[in-house]
């Protein structure tokens, strides 16, 4: 699979496009004076304390307080508070946990207001993103995350990705990580960590350590709310979760981003800067690499696909909902239900990218054509899941249940991308309504009074649409005849195909057009 990654800079920050075989399966979005990114670490202050909710707000300096509930300060909560107040009152003097007294496990089913107390200086980590009307929601389970390994202090665990699947290449890692990795510090091996050597590992392990320390040099002097460490910028995230052989090309057309990229590549994959460009092109980025125009079919309240099939998303405020439709393609079938699988599992391929484009989180339920065969239903099922295994958000896809229904979860981080590709209407200017055919007549004669009244001995001509101008001449007599009758002028009427239904303008013998409001 080919990777391309498009970085088009804005005046308000950098809009990133991320293709896989030519098609676009990721759009982000960040703006440039954005301070509060998913991975920020911040040191925060305990504003109030919701028993009810089992949670409590937090200030991090935004202007909304910050939500962490019970569930998200994780059980080694004692340790990173007592951590937090030694480093302030200088009772700890060293980033180093080798000599750290882990506390016991917090009670998984406890009380807010047993562990935390009002006012209180608490590390934490963004986890999510503001969603509607709540703001960010955080996490006293701090990470520190590498392209091959993430750090996790006051854990006593190694945890290798389940997605390596090798039970040797598994041993060999977690043996590497826990002859290096520091006491008191847990360590996640990610995929991208398969077949590397130690000296990589540790190299990686050794830089995560030099931002614990910064971590811990910025608490020493900190007074809350304030930031301690920044996650990397969108694009270098990216890279740095993503980057592999298969990414064959990194556009941009900002030579400040550029420097960027080629920075943090330069420190992590020197030989990824051959496929790094700063585009120079006339046309706009998006538009030269075919982005826009996939912006513009890709959202929308339904999905194209090339069979002719497509998808209907709908959105409620408790889920997402997605009906799939054959179009054309099973009717004129003679094996039905081999056209039906087809089309569905075309279907599972396109809503797997639906999910990742338009970053669709919490509950989907998809509404598959029905299938009477168990045996394709679990191939469904498998395929499903298969397509879903590029998606880097945590996600769960269940069996169809009897009424063909397929439930997936998918985790949500940030508000769900919406981008408008209608426009307004040009007859009704977006308002869902057009001007009545009788109240149009009575403005056309109304305007036709005041001309006549103005100019009563111009010839006059009509210029409508060709439907009003059939509706004009029909009938003994018509509304022209009628006209003649009423005022002894005979108006020429001319239908304009281009014009809206209800657009029409009166021209003289000079073929000026009369404007009543001059």
């Amino acid at each position: 699979m080919e990777k391309e990654l498009i970085v088009h800079s804005t005046t308000s920050g950098v809009e990133i496009a991320l293709l896989e075989d030519g098609k676009l399966v990721e759009l982000h979005y960040e703006e440039t004076d954005n301070d509060f990114s998913v991975g920020d670490i911040f040191l925060g202050k305990i504003r109030k304390l919701m028993p009810g909710l089992n949670a409590a707000f937090v200030d991090v300096g935004h202007k909304k307080d910050a939500f962490l509930h019970y569930t998200d300060m994780g059980p080694k909560l004692k340790n990173v508070l007592r951590y937090t107040d030694g480093v302030m009152n200088n009772s700890i003097q060293t980033p180093s946990l080798d000599h750290f007294r882990v506390e016991p496990d917090i009670n998984k089913n406890g009380k807010v207001d047993q562990v935390l107390a009002k006012r209180q200086h608490i590390l934490v980590q963004i986890l999510k993103e503001p969603i509607g009307s709540k703001g960010h929601r955080l996490s006293c389970e701090v990470t520190i995350p590498g392209r091959y390994l993430v750090l996790t202090p006051f854990v006593d665990l190694i945890a290798v990705s389940k997605k390596i699947a090798n039970s040797d290449e598994r041993k060999r890692l977690q043996t590497i990580v826990e002859s290096i990795r520091p006491k008191n510090f847990g360590v996640i091996v990610r995929t991208a960590a398969e077949g590397k050597k130690t000296a990589e590992l540790h190299e990686e392990l050794s830089n995560m350590m030099a931002k614990w320390d910064k971590v811990f040099q910025q608490l020493r002097q900190a007074k809350p709310p304030v930031k301690l460490m920044s996650e990397l910028d969108k694009t270098t995230s990216i890279l740095r979760d993503l980057l592999s052989d298969s990414f064959n090309r990194i556009v941009t057309d900002d030579k400040d981003v550029f420097e960027s990229i080629k920075n943090y590549l330069n420190g992590i994959s020197p030989d990824s800067l051959k496929i790094l460009t700063l585009y120079k092109g006339n046309k706009p980025i998006f538009e030269q690499y075919g982005v826009t125009k996939q912006i513009k079919l890709s959202f929308g309240k339904n999905a194209t696909m090339v069979s002719g099939a497509y998808l209907v998303i709908e959105h409620t405020e408790a889920m997402h909902v997605i009906d799939v439709n054959s179009g054309h393609k099973i009717g004129n079938s003679n094996d039905q239900e081999a056209s039906v699988l087809a089309v569905n599992l075309e279907a599972a391929e396109e809503i797997a990218r639906q999910l990742r484009l338009r970053d669709l989180g919490g509950i989907i339920i998809v509404d598959f054509i029905d299938m009477k065969d168990p045996e394709h239903k679990k191939h469904l099922q498998k395929v499903m899941r298969d397509f879903m295994l590029k998606d880097r958000a945590q996600h769960t896809v269940l069996p169809l249940s009897k009424f063909g229904l397929m439930q997936i979860t998918r985790q949500r981080v940030r508000p769900e991308l919406k981008i408008n590709t209608t426009e307004p209407c040009p007859a009704c200017n977006g308002s869902g309504k057009v001007i009545g055919q009788r109240n149009l007549m009575e403005d056309i004669e109304n305007d036709l009074e005041n001309i006549l009244h103005s100019r009563p001995k111009s010839k006059l001509f009509l210029h409508v649409h060709p439907f009003v101008e059939a509706y004009l001449r029909k009938g003994l007599p018509s509304l022209q005849w009628k006209w003649y009758f009423k005022y002894r002028r005979w108006i020429k009427i001319i239908a304009e195909p281009e014009y809206q239904a209800a657009q029409y303008r009166f021209f003289d013998d000079n073929e000026d057009e009369i404007r009543l409001n001059q």
